[in-house]
């Protein structure tokens, strides 16, 4: 479904829903059953995300353990200009916008107000999506949005042909959720949208030690422990299930041989979970994990081995000197 809110030629909106509440739940119970069912257990980390989980990690970003969010800002300030003058592009695509806050810093780069036309924000939420856009639109009142309200791993074809030069950003270490090879699959389809000259920006969590990444998912004040509970309150909400969240531990460590933080909720007694959507009952015994999170880290050795394994190549690696976060432009080989 299209809808046309402003006309084009003097900069409006576009909003195209591909995923309305019904089939969210509909994609919801298919990965829940197969997380659940598994062994060992797990769920997708984008349940997170509800109302409340947003606005958990928003609180996240504003602790003083958790670096991401300020590193990744603070280089995408430094680097903005440069990277829209190098890519000229006539549109801009946001992968997982949200808010698009770090989004404007590309936006409203002195080199982008001579090429940008098309803003395309592409997020599962709907009214992010709106609401965002409405507030875009009184900063860059000439801009054209698109928006598009889809899941990644079935609508980025949705998106629609480029006006000329693209430049698809995906930021806030997003890429480390996925695992190698949801990465390649997710990557080489991304590849697609970048015909005629497009360019691909990532934000990346550097591998460093493990006391920062330790400390970056079990803040003090328990608030990264919250958001990990609230998936079940999610699952909970989506399927009339009745997990008891209270009931699990947080659990959040750094793999150092797989690069990777992974978030854990451990089952402090045996309980049994009914979750009526599904038709589905089950047993978790007491010290019985489900797996929420991975978070991958990177070094620029890896990124550009996964990026020419998926068909593209590096063209700049951005970090600044205290090596916390990085980003890489790629484009297609």
């Amino acid at each position: 479904m299209s809808i046309q809110e402003q006309p084009h030629t003097s900069g409006g909106l576009t909003i195209d829903v591909h995923l309305n509440s019904q089939g969210h739940l509909e994609t919801m119970a298919d990965d829940v059953r197969r997380g659940l069912t598994s062994s060992p257990k797990y769920l997708l980390a984008k349940y997170f995300y509800d109302d409340r989980g947003s606005q958990l990690f928003e609180q996240i970003t504003e602790l003083p353990e958790y670096y991401p969010t300020r590193a990744e800002r603070a280089l995408l300030v430094s680097v903005a200009d440069e990277v829209m003058a190098s890519t000229q592009p006539t549109d801009l695509v946001e992968l997982g916008s949200g808010s698009s806050s770090k989004t404007k810093l590309l936006l409203g780069a002195p080199s982008a107000a001579e090429y940008l036309q098309r803003y395309i924000p592409f997020d599962v939420s709907e009214s992010i999506v709106r609401s965002t856009a409405a507030s875009l639109l009184e900063d860059f009142p000439k801009l054209d949005i698109h928006g598009i309200i889809g899941d990644f791993e079935h609508h980025l074809d949705r998106i629609p042909q480029p006006l000329g030069r693209r430049l698809v950003v995906f930021l806030g270490g997003t890429i480390g959720n996925m695992n190698p090879d949801q990465r390649r699959s997710f990557l080489r389809n991304v590849r697609s949208l970048l015909s005629g000259g497009g360019s691909l920006l990532i934000g990346l969590d550097l591998v460093k030690d493990s006391d920062t990444l330790n400390a970056a998912y079990n803040d003090a004040a328990g608030v990264t422990a919250e958001f990990n509970r609230n998936i079940l309150r999610a699952v909970n909400e989506g399927l009339q299930a009745d997990f008891s969240p209270d009931q699990f531990l947080h659990l959040a460590f750094y793999n150092s041989e797989a690069s990777r933080i992974e978030m854990h909720l451990a089952a402090q007694e045996t309980q049994t979970v009914h979750l009526n959507e599904l038709g589905l009952s089950m047993e978790i015994q007491k010290g019985e994990t489900i797996w929420t999170e991975s978070s991958y880290k990177f070094t620029e050795t890896s990124v550009a081995a996964f990026l020419k394994d998926a068909g593209l190549r590096m063209e700049h690696w951005y970090v600044q000197d205290d090596s916390l976060f990085g980003m890489v432009m790629a484009t297609p080989n």
